[in-house]
């Protein structure tokens, strides 16, 4: 079993960053990550993954050259580091692990492929 914690959200103004940590229970080296948001209204979309350091991890075009994701083995941690934030990037921010290595490997993934996720952390961006 893996939990999953995220912190890190709040509220920010247009251009602001903000960084989210997930912090993992359980075995989560050899497992994908992945950050997901999701706004009201709006179906929970893919921000980014990665399976493990020094493998390309993967983002949405609509975060690409402002997000990057990072993964800390040692500490069972994930990050997501946002800079340039728009306020269409306001939502619940999730965790997720665990989606197939083969997923991992090519793609963001989609929700149901991902078998564990945290409660979310809001993140709030105002112009």
């Amino acid at each position: 079993q893996v939990q999953l914690v995220e912190s890190g959200g709040g509220s920010v103004q247009a251009g602001g960053s903000l960084r989210l940590s997930c912090a993992a229970s359980g075995y989560t080296s050899n497992k994908c990550m992945g950050w997901f948001r999701q706004a009201p209204g709006k179906e929970r979309e893919g921000v980014a993954s990665i399976y493990t350091r020094g493998v390309m991890p993967y983002y949405a075009d609509s975060v690409k050259g402002r997000f990057t994701i990072s993964k800390d083995n040692a500490k069972n941690t994930v990050y997501l580091e946002m800079n340039s934030l728009k306020p269409e990037d306001t939502a619940m921010y999730y965790c997720a692990a665990d989606s197939p290595r083969l997923v991992c490997l090519s793609r963001v993934g989609a929700d149901y492929e991902y078998n564990y996720w945290g409660q979310g952390t809001q993140v709030t961006v105002s112009s």
